[in-house]
């Protein structure tokens, strides 16, 4: 068991030493978000997504379990669980590979050639198979609304009311010290 332990740690240092953001969850070393940037050439680009990784207690022998926080638009991504249809990581997987293969290669080509025969998004499978046009608009709007680099770690449903709040917060506390200040 300690051969399994020593390689998370192992992945997980090399991961972090990568150009990834990675922040723990918790105290352990098996559950973690990692900032997941869109690839170039692609309508991805420019965006930033919230990746949770679950490592397994078996893991590099087992997969680990990959997620979107925030939404994205895509053939092989469930917009509500964001839960990701990637063979590699679900049937495939093979102790060879490691964390930053995930970031660097599999979740890459999983953005830059979706799958829409094998969807998880019906409704994104459907529009990129009929008009690839409208499929990629819709890619952008979801990036634009949802996957703003400065918004990455924001929860959505929060992030607009506590935003108003503390810029409400912030521009009264401003003008009383400016207040205060001046005279």
């Amino acid at each position: 068991m300690s051969s399994p332990s020593k390689r998370r740690e192992m992945d997980l240092m090399k991961l972090m030493m990568s150009d990834y953001k990675v922040e723990m969850i918790n105290d352990g070393m098996q559950e973690f978000y990692v900032d997941f940037p869109g690839p170039s050439d692609s309508p991805y680009h420019g965006s930033v997504w919230r990746i949770r990784v679950e490592l397994p207690d078996a893991y590099p022998y087992k997969s680990p379990s990959i997620g979107f926080i925030n939404k994205i638009y895509h053939p092989n991504v469930d917009e509500m669980s964001g839960s990701v249809c990637l063979d590699v990581i679900n049937q495939t997987w093979s102790p060879m590979f490691d964390l930053v293969n995930v970031f660097e290669v599999f979740l890459p080509q999983l953005l830059l050639y979706p799958n829409p025969s094998d969807p998880l998004n019906g409704e994104a499978a459907a529009l990129m198979m009929r008009d690839r046009a409208a499929y990629e608009q819709r890619v952008k709007e979801y990036c634009e609304k949802y996957a703003k680099p400065e918004d990455i770690g924001a929860v959505p449903e929060e992030k607009s009311s506590d935003e108003e709040l503390s810029d409400n917060e912030s521009d009264s506390s401003d003008e009383q010290v400016a207040g205060k200040a001046d005279p």
